[in-house]
């Protein structure tokens, strides 16, 4: 559990100042891009996308995996270090390739209570929805490419540099392995705990947790590498609680503060956390009603409805928030452990967010 050294307050306080200080970084780094891009001269749909990248980039929330990277670094040292600030735009750029990437695969028409970057093309092209597939793609790796492209241009050492591309490309590699996954995932009736954690693992935990950790320690002069089983018990455990929220709120939470509508997932036919549990726990009747769901875009709300009084009716809210909360605590405890060997100011942030981070459903 949190140490009294730290009061919550001040960490709370922490986590906001990273979030603040990276939204004007990622501003002026926009700023910068509108101008230095190499890009033919003639072209108007480089710039729009450019456009669009910051629309989405900047309509971001908490920022956790940027005070997961320098809270990293604060493990190692209370000191600036060098090359931080281009870790911290390349993971959310990878974090902007992967919503725009996501919502073509879901199909979803508003991200970040704006529109998704895919509906934004099919606005502007209509009559030409190729086109518009075409242009949302490209911009989602353009996104990709400039995020590995910022830690070759970042002034940190040439070692530090090889790292962190080395390690966020890692990271790339397993997230399209877990998109894939997920994929998968849905052709299975009741997905069994071992898939859920799995696709949670690769899809998740390891480019938004354990990559901050690795890029964050390797700017500092860190060894990740000499901790690597802890840190990634630490990524998978805080992951899993993540994705568990994240598939509980799509159902259960407020669609005005997640700035997309809910039950989209019910009505994509994904079948996570949330829909597994519903489905192992329904009646044979019940299990109709969620299966006539699955996957029906024109789904109407009474049958969302629907499905969330199957869910409170066998408890499974209130089994999934102690799911969450269980894992929240084993990745707190994890990092407690850290102690002996880092800095004890930075360790208790980590001891401190996964519980944060799960309490937010309520």
């Amino acid at each position: 559990m949190a140490s009294a050294a730290v009061p919550t307050e001040q960490i709370r306080a922490r986590i906001a100042g990273h979030g603040q200080r990276f939204d004007a970084l990622f501003e002026e780094y926009f700023q910068r891009l509108d101008t230095t891009l190499d890009a033919p001269s003639f072209s108007r749909f480089t710039p729009d996308c450019v456009r669009l990248l910051r629309d989405l980039s900047l309509r971001g929330g908490k920022r956790m995996r940027v005070v997961l990277l320098h809270e990293a670094a604060r493990l190692v040292t209370d000191e600036p270090v060098e090359g931080l600030d281009a870790a911290a735009l390349s993971i959310e750029l990878l974090q902007t390739h992967g919503l725009i990437h996501d919502d073509i695969i879901d199909n979803s028409p508003t991200r970040r209570g704006g529109p998704s970057t895919y509906y934004a093309y099919r606005e502007r092209f209509p009559d030409q929805p190729q086109a518009a597939l075409g242009l949302a793609l490209l911009a989602g790796d353009l996104a990709l490419a400039l995020s590995l492209q910022v830690l070759l241009d970042s002034t940190a050492p040439l070692a530090v540099r090889q790292a962190t591309v080395e390690a966020q490309t890692r990271a790339m590699t397993a997230t399209f392995v877990g998109q894939i996954a997920d994929m998968e995932r849905d052709f299975t009736t009741i997905p069994d705990e071992d898939v859920l954690h799995g696709v949670a693992d690769y899809k998740t935990a390891r480019y938004s947790v354990l990559a901050p950790l690795q890029l964050g320690l390797l700017a500092a002069g860190g060894q990740p590498a000499h901790h690597d089983a802890e840190l990634r018990r630490y990524a998978r455990l805080l992951g899993i609680a993540g994705q568990m929220r994240d598939d509980y709120l799509d159902l259960f939470g407020d669609a005005a503060t997640m700035g997309k509508p809910t039950g989209t997932d019910i009505r994509d036919g994904r079948r996570n956390y949330t829909v597994a549990a519903i489905l192992r726990a329904a009646t044979d009747t019940e299990r109709a009603v969620v299966e006539s769901a699955l996957g029906d875009e024109a789904c109407p709300e009474e049958t969302i409805a629907a499905v969330r009084d199957i869910a409170h009716r066998h408890e499974v809210p209130a089994a999934l928030r102690a799911a969450m909360r269980r894992h929240a605590e084993q990745a707190s405890a994890g990092a407690a452990r850290w102690r002996p060997r880092w800095r004890d100011e930075a360790v208790t942030v980590f001891e401190y967010l996964p519980l944060w981070s799960v309490d937010r459903v309520r």
